[in-house]
């Protein structure tokens, strides 16, 4: 089944061009079946491309998805048009009565503020503690993953001395987990992140297990057991070129950035970046999805009932 998104939002044609079943609203009343509620917490300024590639993810699954975008009500976007939020997006105030099958978090470009020092720091913390009745599963990335684990767990985030920049080898530190159900036992995930959390504070709690690791880049992969979270600190719903325009960006803006980590052919900007990640973030978002299908009520008010 294709992803159910608005007739009109721009992914919509991008999506369609990449081959990714998508399903229109009023395609989707003719079936008459429940389609997985997902909702899209949309942290990041350019909200257009975060929602293209999430959707893209989301929507490579054979179930039938209804995507809901969400973003923060107090905070004023920068890069996306008021119009395209007014169209597309309800704040979490006008969907906190509904339930969720499954819930992401993205990440925001505010790594190296304290949590407490983000001015929707108190609506975050409405929003996670909402997760744990309204939502069965949660998918938290790079800073939501962060601010999501702190929140509930106490851990830290640790600033790095430069920034975690590139395309690092990882590690399948657990074959038989769900969520990496045909995973490689290596293989390679974007990083792009100024801070950190280490894996000696998320092994104090025994509920927290790491699925991925890398030798240099450290924790990307966490799961909750009893709370249905995963916490994913790295970028696996990168685009091939996401690095390479926040590398030209920072360039451009005369920040000092390095040259992306096993990024470029031969560390040439000049060509262009491969794709060496793609079939594992959509394993991971399928697995993730699949999981959800298979223990989450048929009856979508029966979510949070169980805790």
């Amino acid at each position: 089944m294709p992803i159910k998104i608005p007739d009109m939002l721009p992914a919509f044609e991008t999506l369609v061009q990449e081959g990714v079943r998508v399903m229109t609203e009023t395609m989707a009343i003719r079936q008459d079946i429940r389609p997985l509620q997902i909702g899209l917490l949309n942290l990041m300024p350019n909200k257009i491309k975060t929602e293209v590639q999430m959707a893209r993810l989301v929507g490579a699954s054979p179930l039938q998805v209804e995507l809901s975008l969400i973003r923060i009500g107090g905070h004023k976007a920068k890069n996306t048009s008021e119009d395209h939020l007014l169209a597309f997006y309800q704040t979490w105030e006008e969907v906190k009565q509904r339930k969720f099958d499954g819930f992401i978090i993205t990440g925001a470009p505010i790594e190296l503020l304290p949590y407490e020092d983000v001015t929707y720091w108190p609506e975050m913390q409405q929003i996670l503690d909402w997760t744990e009745t309204n939502v069965h599963s949660t998918m938290n990335v790079c800073w939501g993953a962060m601010a999501a684990i702190y929140h509930f767990h106490g851990i830290p985030k640790y600033e790095l001395k430069e920034k975690a920049f590139g395309v690092y080898r990882h590690r399948n530190l657990k074959p038989s987990s769900i969520y990496l159900n045909g995973f490689s036992d290596n293989f390679e995930v974007p990083v792009s992140r100024w801070t950190e959390v280490r894996r000696v504070d998320i092994e104090r709690s025994e509920n927290l297990e790491i699925l991925m690791e890398s030798s240099e880049m450290g924790v990307c992969l966490v799961h909750e057991k009893r709370g249905r979270r995963l916490y994913m600190f790295n970028h696996v719903e990168y685009d091939s070129t996401s690095l390479s325009d926040e590398y030209f960006r920072d360039i451009d803006a005369g920040v000092p950035i390095k040259m992306p980590h096993n990024y470029f052919p031969h560390n040439d900007p000049t060509l262009a970046p491969q794709n060496r990640w793609r079939s594992h973030a959509h394993l991971l978002f399928g697995n993730w999805i699949n999981e959800i299908y298979q223990t989450t009520p048929f009856d979508l008010e029966e979510i949070g009932m169980d805790l």
